[in-house]
Parts: C-alpha cells; sequence; structure tokens
C-alpha cells in the first residue's frame, strides 16, 4: 500500500477500493503515516466525498482498527442511542436505564462536549465516585446485571477514530458527512450493538443547522450503519432551544433523578425520551408497535423500575446508592443563584440555543482547551420553554454561578439570547422526521 497513491485517486475523485480504505486505516493506526498523509487525506475526502460503500468500508476499517466487543453472555438485544449533540441534551441518562427496563441491554459509551453542546461524561462525573472508565470486566458486569453502563470511550476501541479525529480537528474537514459518518459509527460498531437509534439534531443549537444537511447527514448514518449489519434508524429533532429545562452538568444530572423519580413529566424532553424509549423497542424486536414501545416505556417509568436500574448502574459504578432519593446530598451546588427577569411582557418567541450553551462553557461549566477543568456546580436551571407567556420582570431562568459578578454576566447574557414578542409563536414539533 503506498498512501500518496491513495490520496491521489481520492483527490482526482476516484472511488476507492474497499482493501485500499482498509490498508490506509490499518497504516493510520499503526502510527506509519504522517499527520501530512492523514490531513490530505482527509481534506480530498472532504472536497471530492465518498461512496456509500468507501464510507461503509471506512467505517468497517475504522472499527476493526481496536478492539471489538461481544456480548454472547447476555441473551437480551443488544441496542444504543447516540445524539450529534445539543444543548439541555440529557436524553441518554434517561434513555438507557429506561431500555435496560423493557429487556434491552445498553452498553452505551458517550462523549465529552464538543463546542457548545453538553457532554454525557461530563454531566455523569457531578456523581461523586462514578467511574466513567471501569475496566472492561466492570462494563461487561455493570451491562449484565444492571442492563446498561454508561461509559467513556477507552483508547482500545476505535483507535483510529481519534487519530483521524485530532487532525481533522485542526485542518478545517470535521464536518464532512463521510468522515462524521465513519467516526460516529465506527465506536458503535466496535462496542458490538446489533441495533442503534441516532439523534440527529437541527436548529440553532445544533452542528446541522439546516434541515436538509441534517436530513443528509441522517441518511448516511442510517444507511451506512444498516450497511454495516447493525439495524438503524434516526430521528430529526429540533434544537432551536435547550432540550430540558437546564442546561449545565449537576444541574441537568438533577433534571434526569427528577425524570426517573416522576417528579418531573409532560415536557419536550419527555417526548424525545419515550419515542427513542419506543424506537429503540421496536429496532431490537421487543415492542410490535411505537405505541406499544411508549406503553413499556411509561410503564417502566410508573412502575420505578426504571429509577432502579439507574440506582444499580450507579453504585456499581462507583456512586453512590441512594441518588435518586437523595441529590442534594451528593450534587454540589453553585454559591451564586440568580433568577433572569424578562425584559418586557409578552410570549418567548425565539432563543439562541447555541449562545445558551455557550453561555455554559463562560460560567466554567464547558471547556475552551481539552486540558480545561469543568465546574460541574455552575449552569442555568428553570429556563421557560418557548411560548411561555411573561410579564416584565417575572423569572425566565436561574443562573447558577461560582461568583455574583459571573452571575450577573451570565444572566445579562442569556436575557439577550431571548426575543419576547406580542403574539404567541407557531412553533415546530420537537420531532421532526425519521429516516
Amino acid at each position: 500500500m503506498i498512501p500518496q497513491e491513495i490520496i491521489r485517486r481520492k483527490r482526482d475523485g476516484e472511488e476507492l477500493a474497499a482493501a485500499d480504505i482498509a490498508s490506509f486505516i490499518e497504516a493510520l493506526a499503526a502510527g506509519r503515516l504522517s499527520e501530512g498523509q492523514i490531513g490530505a487525506f482527509a481534506m480530498a475526502v472532504w472536497f471530492k466525498g465518498m461512496s456509500r460503500a468507501e464510507t461503509v468500508a471506512l467505517t468497517l476499517a475504522m472499527a476493526d482498527s481496536g478492539d471489538r466487543l461481544e456480548w454472547a453472555d447476555i441473551d437480551r438485544p443488544i441496542a444504543d442511542k447516540h445524539s450529534t449533540g445539543g444543548v439541555g441534551d440529557n436524553v441518554s441518562l434517561m434513555l438507557a436505564p429506561i431500555a435496560a427496563a423493557c429487556g434491552l441491554a445498553v452498553p452505551m459509551i458517550s462523549g465529552r462536549g464538543l463546542g457548545h453542546t453538553g457532554g454525557t461524561l461530563d454531566k455523569l462525573e457531578s456523581i461523586p465516585g462514578y467511574t466513567i472508565t471501569p475496566d472492561a470486566a466492570l462494563f461487561r458486569k455493570v451491562v449484565k446485571e444492571a442492563g446498561c453502563a454508561i461509559i467513556g470511550q477507552t483508547g482500545a476501541l476505535a483507535p483510529a477514530d481519534g487519530r483521524l479525529y485530532a487532525v481533522r480537528d485542526v485542518t478545517a474537514t470535521v464536518d464532512s458527512i463521510p468522515l462524521i459518518t465513519a467516526s460516529i459509527l465506527s465506536k458503535k460498531l466496535a462496542a458490538g450493538l446489533q441495533t442503534l437509534v441516532l439523534d440527529v439534531k437541527v436548529g440553532n443549537g445544533a452542528f446541522m443547522p439546516d434541515r436538509d444537511q441534517a436530513e443528509i447527514l441522517a441518511r448516511s448514518l442510517v444507511e451506512v450503519a444498516n450497511g454495516a449489519g447493525v439495524k438503524t434508524s434516526a430521528l430529526i429533532t429540533d434544537m432551536n432551544e435547550p432540550l430540558a429545562d437546564s442546561a449545565g452538568n449537576a444541574v441537568e444530572m438533577r433534571n434526569c433523578l427528577d425524570f426517573l423519580a416522576g417528579r418531573k413529566k409532560d415536557t419536550r424532553l419527555d417526548t424525545v425520551v419515550l419515542a427513542f424509549a419506543a424506537e429503540m423497542l421496536v429496532k431490537s424486536g421487543v415492542a410490535a408497535s411505537s405505541d406499544e414501545g411508549e406503553r413499556m416505556a411509561r410503564q417502566v417509568l410508573s412502575s420505578g423500575k426504571a429509577a432502579e436500574v439507574f440506582a444499580r448502574m450507579v453504585s456499581m459504578l462507583g456512586g453512590p446508592s441512594d441518588l435518586i432519593e437523595n441529590p442534594d446530598r451528593y450534587l454540589a451546588k453553585a454559591p451564586v443563584e440568580k433568577p433572569v427577569p424578562a425584559a418586557r411582557s409578552g410570549w418567548l418567541a425565539a432563543c439562541d440555543a447555541r449562545g445558551i450553551g455557550v453561555g455554559v462553557i463562560d460560567l466554567g461549566g464547558g471547556r475552551r482547551h481539552p486540558a480545561d477543568r469543568i465546574d460541574h456546580r455552575v449552569g442555568f436551571s428553570e429556563l421557560l420553554p418557548l411560548g411561555s407567556r411573561v410579564n416584565a420582570g417575572d423569572p425566565i431562568a436561574l443562573v447558577h454561578a461560582a461568583d455574583e459578578a459571573a452571575a450577573e454576566r451570565a444572566a445579562a447574557a442569556l436575557a439577550a439570547h431571548y426575543r419576547i414578542a406580542d403574539e404567541k409563536p407557531q412553533l415546530a414539533p420537537v420531532i421532526a422526521g425519521l429516516v
């Protein structure tokens, strides 16, 4: 395999053979390619694209670049969900235990915050003692005995993706549909999944603000995953406002605990969680229809079974066993809490969801650089949904900050991210489509 010949052929728009792609990725994972060669390959793909067959080959080669998990000793369907990222998106935290309580095994390998979007792992690290990087034996034990485990990616799973992504990040090639597809799916294939449901966000708080582009990405992910042997579908969901009424880490974890305990329901988040639970159950063959899947999900929530699964997972991974019952005992609170008043009377008509996500970073709840430490206490809670009627001075959110000055800045910025109108707005549905 001559790397520059593969790069040249892709640069010239030729379709690469699966064997050539596999050889290139094997050399990449083994450290035999320079960063210049990797960057040139990524840029060639960015400009010339890849066919479905090429993207499947790239995905499989990256998945095969490290360990592949096997679940032969588990007699339940192996399923997972992945989101392209949003603000106030803590769906995974509730969905995994709900799906597990309904009879699925969910080995969920999640990530940290990326840009303005929050990360599932950062939220879980607000739980004292929770281990996001257990060894393989403990990971397997938790999935088998609790039904689900939400952890971080190890270096042994799809290592080629880690090196390729690091180069893409500094060569302006992150937003290539084939490369995004292979990056997401290679890790899911390496996790040994049988079924996968994808949450592709669209809106001003998503990486794909354009509906057409979101649909192109969703179709690429679905077609490539199915082509690689994993039963997959995607829901396109709205990200023109935060999904939950909280954005941050500990505040979103509280939201999750309230949801599982039945203290919070009938929200946009509720709609999305139940829709994904139903889709996972249908794809896995556990439910015959979406209506049946949603009924099953509601039943394990109301009975407390989903909360029990979550509690068992947290306890087995080193966290407190009574977290759901006593969240205030374990989740740190910010020293300053400040209401954000509405600037005028009217209807909350629109907001800058991306700006709200950036506001969490400004408070210290996200990273500007990979080595930054996160303040898990900070963020926003009690965010009113769009379509709410407010009077001037009514609180539209609550800021959680490390000090008074930070709270003042965050409150002013958050208020500026909302538009208040005289007429009630017509809002798009939270679930925009199914692929």
